[in-house]
């Protein structure tokens, strides 16, 4: 048997166990994992390790490799304190992240959205509508500012509503 013969035959279960194991670690995603186990897997073949096991117990042997290796890369993991200073000058990390109730991911989140609003598939009227309702302008008000009527503002606003969270 071959190598290409077996990677094809394991090849989308180890995908669906690099799929089930995405997010669970902040360091690898989806594709790290699936690498990581393929390059396992190249491994033991080339040291004949595969010869006349079963294929389950192959895909078990690449699943217990990156759990372990998951393991191990999160006990290198750096960490410090917020207090601590992370540069000449003496400034901390608490004083850099941003402050109030929400997380820094939810305000990722919201900045990469934003962007993709701004760059993506929608229409300038769109955009002038999101815009405005970003910096606190009331249906209305962006109505008149735009020279619209308030109800094409809310049509805008639902056709924004739902391109986005076709996206997410």
């Amino acid at each position: 048997m071959g190598f290409e013969e077996l990677y094809k035959r394991v090849s989308p279960r180890l995908k669906r166990i690099a799929n089930f194991y995405n997010g669970r670690s902040s360091f690898f995603d989806r594709d790290d994992l699936y690498q990581e186990m393929a390059s396992h897997l190249w491994n033991n073949f080339k040291n004949r390790v595969p010869e006349g096991l079963n294929d389950t117990y192959i895909i078990k042997g690449c699943e217990f490799h990156i759990l372990n290796y998951m393991r191990k890369e999160k006990e290198k993991a750096y960490k410090i304190s917020l207090e601590a200073p992370i540069n000449e000058n003496g400034d901390t990390l608490k004083e850099n992240l941003p402050s109030g109730a929400e997380s820094l991911d939810r305000t990722v989140d919201k900045r990469m959205l934003v962007d993709y609003i701004m760059n993506n598939g929608f229409s300038k009227r769109e955009k002038d509508v999101f815009g405005l309702l970003l910096k606190g302008y009331t249906v209305r008000e962006a109505g008149g500012k735009l020279g619209i009527s308030h109800v094409m503002v809310v049509k805008l606003k639902n056709r924004l509503i739902n391109k986005v969270t076709k996206l997410v």
